[in-house]
């Protein structure tokens, strides 16, 4: 289901986030070999379900359209209750006193985070060969890799083990690794969101104006952040989108 659909799903009772968020720590178990993952820990994704499910059931300002939804962050990202080790082994074991504005926005809005993904360590690399805990594969073709350095967002998102999940991109480690998967990868103008977690998001589906994953992220720490000071932008449901998209002409 597309984000919008799984948001819709929630807010009308028809799934409860922790059974979503068993199904979505039932298909990371069996997808293992693609080494999509760096660490899942199953006891803070259902707590974390289970509040959503409480503010759902509150209903009205309790919850938001993310409320529920589950996501996965890249390893750049650091995490409070997931190990945040960069995909090196300088970090392993590294556990975070706090979560990136990123994480710490997503999470008050009520995702449920899956785990923590692979990538090319310290996010330099474009193929995710270059992580000291062994490569990602493509989901579509084993012997392909899934581009970086956000290979595991891609791989993760594609072979639909986790709706959504979060990237950085420099020169390109969203937007390179969501062509390699076949996803949608979103890469927001420099300074949009808070500039120490750059990024934004890959997900499966093209239903970009009726999703409600429109974020706008915001750091009050940062001096130079540009736009509004609101924390989240989303695109209300069945209105077209209004923005610009450069395309590169050979």
């Amino acid at each position: 289901r597309s984000l919008a659909e799984l948001s819709r799903a929630l807010a009308g009772r028809e799934v409860s986030a922790v059974e979503l968020a068993r199904s979505h720590l039932d298909r990371i178990e069996a997808h293992r070999g693609l080494n999509a993952f760096l660490d899942v820990r199953p006891e803070v994704t259902l707590a974390q379900a289970a509040a959503a499910d409480v503010r759902l059931a509150r209903g009205g300002t309790n919850a938001t359209p993310l409320t529920g939804v589950p996501i996965a962050h890249k390893d750049i990202f650091v995490t409070k209750d997931f190990a945040s080790t960069a995909s090196s082994r300088i970090l392993k074991g590294y556990m975070s006193p706090f979560d990136a504005t990123v994480v710490d926005n997503l999470s008050r809005a009520g995702m449920v985070t899956l785990g923590k993904l692979n990538c090319d360590e310290f996010a330099m690399g474009s193929s995710n060969e270059n992580s000291a805990y062994g490569n990602v594969l493509n989901p579509w073709d084993h012997g392909a890799v899934p581009g970086g350095s956000s290979g595991g967002s891609a791989a993760a998102v594609a072979a639909r083990i986790a709706p959504v999940a979060t990237g950085t991109d420099t020169g390109g480690s969203i937007r390179q690794p969501a062509a390699f998967a076949g996803i949608t990868g979103t890469k927001p103008t420099y300074g949009r969101p808070s500039r120490p977690d750059e990024d934004l998001a890959l997900r499966p589906d093209l239903d970009v104006a009726d999703s409600p994953f429109q974020i706008v992220i915001h750091d009050s720490s940062d001096p130079e952040r540009y736009g509004h000071s609101a924390a989240f932008a989303f695109a209300p449901s069945g209105k077209s989108f209004t923005g610009q998209i450069g395309v590169y002409r050979d």
